[in-house]
């Protein structure tokens, strides 16, 4: 039989012990401060999305503003030729020798139409200034998620130079910026 022997080099012996000194005083900072970095990296992956979400939110909104925009204008443009039509026909009733009466009635039916159509197209501007509004308040609780978002990146950063230092104000530093986002987080939640 074949004995076989182990001869530790002073680098493992001097790593064991170490190791076996960190678990056995308790110190749980590298723990902690870890467990703290998964919280606050969980926390900003939800800040990311509602960002992304509500920017995309906010472009949407003002693509619709834009296309009541565009409505209203065909409206107004259509307004305006009836305008046009109602005036040649006002215009045609001082003519001699035509149907006055005629073109009287068709003086009023345009002028009729036209109101009709001015309803309408103020009716979409008044929709554009609505997703208009809705665009910009989308916007502003982008802004809020974007900066919880960066606070908790900071923090974050905080904590990993806290891992690598182990000075306690560093670690104070990272918990206040955690903080923060979670306080802008709220703000954003609360549309504020």
């Amino acid at each position: 039989m074949s004995e076989e022997f182990e001869v530790p080099s002073p680098h493992e012996h001097h790593i064991e012990h170490v190791t076996e000194h960190a678990h056995g005083s308790g110190d749980n900072f590298a723990g902690k401060i870890a467990v703290m970095t998964a919280i606050m990296a969980t926390v900003g992956a939800l800040f990311s999305y509602q960002a992304g979400s509500t920017e995309s939110a906010a472009a949407m909104n003002k693509n619709d503003a834009a296309i009541k925009k565009t409505e209203a204008a065909n409206q107004w443009n259509y307004y305006q030729a009836k305008s046009s039509r109602q005036n040649l026909a006002e215009l045609a009733t001082h003519i001699p020798g035509v149907d006055a009466a005629h073109y009287s009635a068709e003086a009023a039916r345009y002028k009729s139409e036209k109101e009709a159509v001015q309803k309408k197209a103020e009716a979409l501007e008044t929709e554009a200034r609505e997703w208009d509004e809705k665009s910009e308040l989308a916007l502003h609780q982008h802004h809020r998620w974007a900066q919880a978002m960066t606070a908790i990146q900071i923090a974050i950063s905080l904590a990993a130079i806290t891992l690598l230092t182990r000075k306690e104000w560093l670690k104070k530093m990272a918990y206040s910026a955690g903080a923060v986002s979670v306080v802008l987080g709220v703000l954003a939640w609360s549309h504020i």
